[in-house]
């Protein structure tokens, strides 16, 4: 079957011809033309796209990156299950809490530095996450948003949009029935705040600036700050974590009686600077505090005598519990450093969990461990020099 046609941009070529469903090109000199191709049929092969070199060396290293990550999780349990024998534990229940005792036990280590210290966790928190592959293998990208280099991150940015535009809608449904929001449902955000910026980028598996972060807690603050919020509760939920992140550390011991029936807890180990000590709490007291047998005109000066008085005074507590305090080494704010924190530490079993939380806050429960730093040979101080004279 041959057809007239026109508007060919080659003079010579005259005529379409059908044959085996293409449509072929015929010149008026000889039959040898491109054709014009349709859809092929069923019966025919089709044509294996081609992979691109970026995509093939893509390819090459995702594969292996899953090869070594392999790896490392059979050494990771082999040393698991070598582990438990050596603790005497059964191996199919060795959790990771299990692991992290173990180490510490066999293998003790007093550097202050966590990261120095020995541990063992699984391949997936030790090497870095990878992005998969986010082109397919023509090259063409699969998410919309990758030409603008943070596409997970604008990606969220969208979907607390959408929640936003959804609160929006619903409010809009609600006033027309008369309907007002209940402020019992309202989202209650004390005690938690947001995700930082490294824990973040970590779950985007991207790397933002101070002005995206900053972008995502605005963004995720307008939408809390909406009446019916509480529907994207579980979406919310997602990017914030509690403050007491380290409750387990901060759980306060049960207080014992002693013979007069009064409740009482020892701290031992109050270090600061050189001083060393411990403190006992009595409940229910008058406020005496007792300082190696002496009352608090123990220290002359004014400030280490507010040092100790500080986190009695910060939980109300200066007038209903007893402080017996025995310390050793050290200076004046040495010892008052250390009786303060063994202080802070022992009210806890006797005031309510939100005054714990507030002295955390207050920096009352953490130990200072800051020294005086050593002479340095050939400098006058730790850090000053001898002045130097040319001639």
């Amino acid at each position: 079957m041959l057809r007239r046609i026109s508007g060919i941009v080659e003079p010579s070529l005259k005529y379409l011809q059908v044959q085996n469903n293409q449509w072929i090109c015929v010149s008026s000199t000889h039959f040898k033309a491109k054709s014009f191709a349709t859809a092929p049929s069923k019966t025919e092969p089709q044509v294996k796209k081609n992979v691109s070199k970026a995509m093939k060396a893509y390819l090459e290293r995702a594969r292996e990156h899953d090869e070594f990550m392999k790896q490392q999780n059979v050494e990771f349990q082999i040393g698991k299950r070598h582990l438990a024998n050596m603790m005497g534990e059964n191996p199919e229940t060795f959790t990771q809490e299990d692991v992290d005792q173990a180490i510490e036990y066999l293998f003790p280590s007093g550097l202050f530095e966590k990261k120095a210290r020995p541990f063992m966790r699984p391949p997936e928190e030790v090497f870095p996450q990878r992005k998969a592959a986010e082109f397919d293998e023509t090259g063409r990208p699969h998410h919309f948003l990758f030409y603008t280099g943070k596409p997970n991150y604008y990606k969220l940015l969208h979907d607390i949009v959408d929640h936003i535009n959804d609160a929006y809608k619903f409010e809009d449904t609600m006033i027309r029935k008369g309907i007002k929001p209940d402020p019992n449902l309202a989202l209650d955000m004390s005690g938690f705040h947001w995700l930082d910026k490294s824990t973040l980028e970590k779950e985007l598996v991207e790397t933002i600036g101070d002005k995206d972060y900053e972008a995502f807690i605005s963004t995720l603050e307008r939408l809390c700050q909406l009446p019916y919020s509480y529907r994207s509760k579980e979406f919310i939920v997602k990017y914030r974590k509690p403050l007491m992140s380290h409750e387990q550390t901060y759980q306060a011991p049960k207080p014992q009686n002693d013979a007069d029936g009064r409740s009482f807890i020892t701290t031992y180990e109050c270090l600061r600077k050189r001083a060393r000590g411990h403190v006992t709490i009595r409940s229910p007291g008058t406020g005496k505090i007792t300082i190696n047998d002496q009352d608090i005109t123990y220290f002359t000066d004014v400030q280490p005598r507010e040092q100790v008085l500080f986190p009695l005074l910060f939980a109300n507590m200066h007038d209903k519990v007893d402080v017996e305090a025995f310390v050793e080494g050290g200076g004046p704010s040495g010892q008052a450093g250390a009786i303060r924190w063994g202080i802070a530490w022992g009210l806890r079993s006797f005031v309510s969990q939100d005054t714990i939380e507030k002295m955390r806050l207050a920096g009352l429960l953490t130990r200072d461990y800051r020294t005086k730093e050593r002479k340095k040979p050939g400098q006058e101080k730790a850090r000053k020099k001898f002045t130097w004279k040319k001639r």
